[in-house]
């Protein structure tokens, strides 16, 4: 062989070399990019997902805040009704006691 085949051989192989270092860069910014673009939609997700749970929390404390006033409706009525319960009661012994007081004098 000649030298300047061989050299020209030997700058064939270089380039085929540094072709393929081209490709492979070329690939690995590219699994580069698909991973951003992974992470970008998982923080997508994670948002949305913070968002549900942050809506879900409010509708939480919502209802929560409903059913505590409708307790608190409930009670304030069975208070009412207990009072007006006490009330004829007490009434009813008061009326007794006067009547007993007449009866002795």
């Amino acid at each position: 062989k000649s030298i300047y085949t061989e050299r020209e051989t030997s700058t064939e192989r270089y380039t085929e070399r540094e072709t393929e270092r081209e490709r492979q860069r070329g690939r690995q910014r590219e699994r580069e990019r698909d991973k951003d673009g992974d992470i970008q939609r998982d923080r997508g997700r994670h948002r949305e997902r913070q968002s549900d749970i942050q809506r879900e929390t409010e509708l939480d404390r919502e209802r929560e805040t409903d059913t505590d006033r409708e307790r608190d409706r409930e009670r304030t009525e069975g208070d009412r009704e207990r009072d007006r319960e006490r009330t004829e009661r007490d009434r009813k012994r008061d009326r007794e006691r006067d009547r007993v007081k007449k009866c002795k004098e």
